[in-house]
């Protein structure tokens, strides 16, 4: 990692811990903060609508699915795209039946505490957005970016800053997405891989926040 990219990290890493202190020091989390005061349904959308930064194309909303998931199962997660004013005129290998060209970036698992907890990408059809390319996703990636009042100024620190520092795991889980993609169409020839309800999560990690911020601080010690 080279220099301006750590200073990128370090900073970013920053904001996730000022966020946090600023959940705790209110009593709250960061689902605490996107439910609103809202009862927990599973499925539904929170905030209501999504966030959207119409100047930066970025989009978020955070949700939860039914415990007895064989794929993936976590508390609750976000899910970040950039919307198609930001990606570039470059085309997907398959939309939405409406035509939508929205860019599904990864997702982002929290626990109970709403600490992150892990990483994930989903097939098109999961989100209803255009299939990119693992390298025209990858080219999106620093073009997220959520500013606003709306959840709350910390809520949207947070998820900006956290697509910063896993960076290197996103990219890496969107390659390991397409990898499985062309294998899943291989074995099953005769289906559209991307409606394919048998295949949701492509791929994911578990992440620990501690133990990268302490690699952080580490590498800006050697500098």
């Amino acid at each position: 990692m080279n220099t301006e990219t750590l200073e990128r990290v370090a900073n970013a890493a920053a904001d996730i811990v000022a966020a946090m202190q600023s959940f705790a020091e209110a009593g709250s989390n960061i689902v605490l903060e996107v439910l609103q005061g809202a009862p927990f349904v599973e499925l539904e959308h929170y905030p209501p609508g999504d966030i959207c930064d119409p100047e930066n194309g970025s989009q978020y909303y955070f949700h939860a699915h039914p415990p007895a998931r064989p794929s993936y199962s976590d508390f609750g997660h976000f899910h970040l795209f950039l919307r198609p004013e930001k990606t570039g005129g470059v085309d997907g290998l398959s939309r939405s039946r409406d035509d939508k060209t929205i860019c599904h970036l990864a997702g982002i698992s929290v626990d109970e505490r709403g600490f992150p907890v892990g990483l994930f990408t989903t097939n098109r059809w999961v989100t209803d957005e255009a299939f990119y390319t693992a390298e025209d996703t990858i080219a999106m990636l620093d073009r997220f970016q959520i500013e606003g009042p709306v959840p709350a100024p910390e809520v949207n620190l947070w998820v900006s800053a956290v697509p910063v520092v896993y960076r290197a795991d996103i990219e890496a889980l969107i390659r390991e997405r397409d990898v499985a993609i062309e294998a899943w169409r291989k074995e099953h020839p005769e289906r559209d891989v991307f409606e394919d309800r048998r295949l949701e999560v492509v791929s994911w990690k578990k992440i620990d926040l501690e133990a990268r911020l302490t690699e952080i601080r580490e590498a800006l010690d050697l500098e």
